[in-house]
């Protein structure tokens, strides 16, 4: 959501500057050249990693001590065809730490939730490779980690598809 929203507002700004100047703009080729230019900006504002707000929400519970839960964590050395398997654990045990803020009223409840719906919107939006290869485990089949392993090995697998 935050995100769409500094795109929203980009889009806006634009949008107030193309309407005031917009047909003096079409009047020339160096005016279509910006235009163009100015409807791809709100593409590529968010920088090139989709997942950029939900590192940033990791960053900001990793150091929670409010959240004491054994996560299923997948391992950040599966192949490329696995990976969208792997990030769709992450994001289901986000949930788990969701349930588990909201019973507890734990102080980062805000920042988990931002990090789940951000994460399955991204998921829903960007459908990777939706047929899995069998050789891909399922969440329940990796190891049960604490949460501070679990966060670091998100960040990592998050990282690794960023580059």
């Amino acid at each position: 959501q935050k995100t769409h929203l500094k795109s929203i507002c980009l889009q806006y700004q634009l949008y107030l500057l193309l309407n005031s100047h917009f047909f003096c703009l079409l009047k020339n080729e160096m005016g279509l050249i910006i235009f163009f230019l100015c409807a791809y900006v709100p593409k590529t504002a968010a920088g090139h990693c989709k997942w950029a707000e939900v590192l940033k929400d990791l960053e900001q519970i990793k150091t929670s001590k409010d959240i004491d839960v054994s996560l299923y964590t997948a391992n950040t050395d599966e192949g490329v065809k696995c990976q969208e398997p792997v990030m769709r654990c992450f994001f289901l045990e986000t949930k788990v730490i969701l349930q588990e803020c909201l019973i507890k009223n734990c102080s980062k409840t805000q920042d988990v939730w931002n990090i789940w719906k951000n994460g399955n919107a991204s998921l829903e939006n960007n459908k990777m490779n939706s047929t899995t290869s069998a050789k891909c485990k399922e969440c329940e089949e990796y190891e049960e980690k604490n949460f501070t392993e679990f966060i670091q090995s998100f960040v990592k697998v998050i990282q690794k598809d960023c580059k």
